[in-house]
């Protein structure tokens, strides 16, 4: 085949055409990367105006974190003041009445806060800074509010809500009012949020705030007042209408369709139809009020700069393609062509032999570690067996002394009662003998008791995982722990249902759980002359089951309590403890799908909670 046959190209008649075909098919170009490169671009613009976006959000929320820790300590401040407590006391009296009125609404305009106003035990307002208003708050009761509840407990509290009095929504704070440590009354102040919101409405972006359920009560747009961005559940329906939080009539869904794009942003889309808008959405939670702050940028300039970006840039690569296309020979340009397509191709079928041999070795790579993978997760399960047992052999090591005493006093006491019983069988007193038979009888059985919890804690646990009676291996545990808890002149407060509580579990390991958790409550308290521990078997919800082990040891700081899970760490002397114990616990209550956590106790020590799935009386009979 001659080269002119071989390039058919290269005829006379065919520049013309190609070079006609050329402008058309660099816009077809132009226009198919445009249409490929438009959804980065565009991402790109509106990841920007998400992040300029994110800097005002910061702002919004240090603002409303301000005017929170701002407001926090007032309502406890105010209710130390004795005319407070004399009304209470006394709140008939109308010259009082009078003085505590004034003396709130001074506090009010002192501290610019909407109300300031106090409730007796029943939840009925005595005095308030509204006192002169036509809508005030004296008279009212706000028992309902759970506020009220949380302070006449003796706490002070915070919430958000809509005056059912006032109409207006505010945040409130309330404290108790105390007279020789016993709480006698509340005191409840109140701030509004209409302030913020027309600070925002005069930014570029919307901003609004929802709470946990998702129910949006600060927002610069009205008319998303008290619309909701997820689904209500019941229990949180019925909750506000118990707490009469929001008006239930405009808790309407506000139809929020959204995607991520970026770093935590969103392309949200809100409303429907005409009145709908697109917008990034970035959020920040505020976890001491429980808000997350959202702020909603407009998505249509940012849609807008990518066009023109994109629009500018297209122009520029036609320019410069129509530029080289003129520049460059129709017959040089096809041969270069042909002679790249076919290096291009060679290169293209090397590198795909390459790859594949590539991905071949890392398929074979990848098995290899499958294998390892499998191979450690068996060793790990049988060190944590094996840490398990040593655990429990420490525990018993611990116990050792005591245990050796407790067995001591029953045998001394066989010993007595046998020598009695020859002596009274020779005297032909065998009633008063077989008094102390049976008296050796009992002894014998409670040496059995003893061995028989040792044995069943020593021994390796080779059950499952599967319904178990949690009172039932609280018990046990408890009887096992008896002899050091004796030992120590421990007090034990042992909370536990008369009706048998099943949970997800194996028995011997629960034990071991159990049993780690009352020692180390021992432990706690090394130097505590009159130690107390308490035990408490709970259900804090149909799923759950809960077991807490509390002491009164000195608590544990935040360094303690983020590596307290950690293996080998311990807070006790050197030589007293290898740290092994909690991770130990750990792990087993997470193998039982659940979940071991510790917190200090507001009145002082150390809480350790077990909780783990709740297991059906059904499921247990069946199984």
């Amino acid at each position: 085949m001659t080269d002119a046959a071989a390039r058919p190209l290269a005829r006379p008649g065919t520049p013309p055409r190609r070079a006609a075909w050329r402008p058309a098919l660099l816009l077809l170009l132009v226009a198919a990367l445009a249409g490929l490169a438009w959804p980065r671009v565009e991402r790109h613009y509106l990841v920007q105006a998400g992040m300029a976006g994110a800097d005002a959000l910061q702002l919004s929320v240090a603002g409303l974190r301000g005017a929170l820790d701002r407001f926090e300590p007032l309502p406890a401040l105010i209710a130390e003041r004795p005319i407070l407590a004399r009304l209470l006391d006394d709140p008939d009296n109308p010259a009082l009445l009078a003085e505590v009125n004034a003396l709130l609404l001074a506090t009010a305009d002192d501290l610019r806060v909407s109300d300031v106003y106090l409730m007796d035990l029943t939840g009925l307002t005595l005095a308030a800074s509204s006192y002169l208003k036509p809508l005030s708050f004296v008279g009212q009761n706000f028992a309902y509010r759970p506020y009220f509840a949380e302070a006449a407990a003796g706490r002070v509290t915070r919430y958000f809500a809509l005056g059912t009095t006032s109409g207006e929504r505010g945040y409130f704070y309330a404290a108790p009012v105390r007279r020789d440590g016993a709480v006698i009354g509340v005191v409840a102040v109140k701030f509004t949020v209409d302030a913020f919101e027309e600070a925002w409405r005069s930014g570029p972006s919307e901003l609004m705030v929802t709470d946990g359920n998702g129910v949006v009560f600060m927002a610069s747009r009205p008319e998303w007042h008290f619309r909701t961005t997820v689904p209500l559940s019941s229990a949180a329906r019925a909750e506000i209408r118990a707490t009469r939080q929001y008006p239930e009539d405009r808790l309407s869904p506000l139809h929020v369709d959204a995607r991520p794009l970026r770093d935590g942003q969103r392309l949200t889309r809100i409303g429907t139809g005409a009145q709908a808008g697109t917008f990034v959405e970035s959020d920040r939670l505020m976890a001491d009020a429980g808000w997350r702050v959202h702020i909603l940028t407009p998505a249509g300039p940012a849609r807008a700069q990518a066009a023109g970006a994109l629009g500018i840039g297209g122009m520029g690569f036609l320019m410069a393609g129509l530029a080289g296309a003129l520049a460059l020979s129709h017959r040089a340009r096809i041969l270069d062509r042909l002679a790249a397509q076919r290096e291009t191709q060679g290169l293209l079928e090397a590198r795909v032999r390459a790859r594949t041999r590539e991905l071949d070795a890392a398929n074979s790579s990848l098995r290899r570690e499958v294998e390892e993978r499998r191979n450690a997760e068996t060793r790990l399960r049988i060190t944590q067996k094996e840490l398990v047992q040593a655990g429990k052999l420490a525990a018993l090591g611990q116990m050792s002394a005591a245990i050796s005493h407790e067995i001591n006093q029953p045998l001394a006491a066989v010993k007595t009662f046998a020598e009695n019983a020859a002596q009274l069988i020779d005297r032909d007193r065998h009633g008063e003998a077989r008094d102390n038979m049976l008296r050796i009888s009992k002894m014998a059985d409670r040496i059995a008791a003893i061995a028989g919890h040792l044995r069943n804690f020593a021994r390796r646990p080779q059950e499952g995982t599967g319904p178990v009676d949690v009172c039932a291996v609280a018990d046990d545990a408890v009887d096992l722990m008896a002899v050091r808890l004796r030992a120590r002149g421990a007090v034990l407060d042992y909370d536990r249902p008369a009706a048998p509580v099943m949970a997800v579990g194996g028995a011997v390991r629960l034990q071991q759980v159990i049993v780690n958790l009352l020692n180390n409550a021992l432990d706690a308290m090394e130097g505590d002359p009159a130690p107390a521990v308490s035990l408490t078997i709970s259900r804090p919800d149909a799923g759950t089951v809960r077991i807490a082990v509390c002491d009164r040891g000195p608590g544990l700081t935040d360094t303690e309590l983020a590596q307290v899970f950690d293996p080998f760490f311990t807070t006790k002397p050197p030589g007293k403890g290898l740290g092994l114990g909690l991770s130990i616990s750990f792990n087993i209550v997470e193998d039982f799908g659940g979940h071991l956590r510790a917190c200090n106790r507001d009145g002082g020590g150390a809480e350790f909670r077990v909780d783990l799935p709740a297991a059906t009386v059904a499921l247990t009979a069946a199984q």
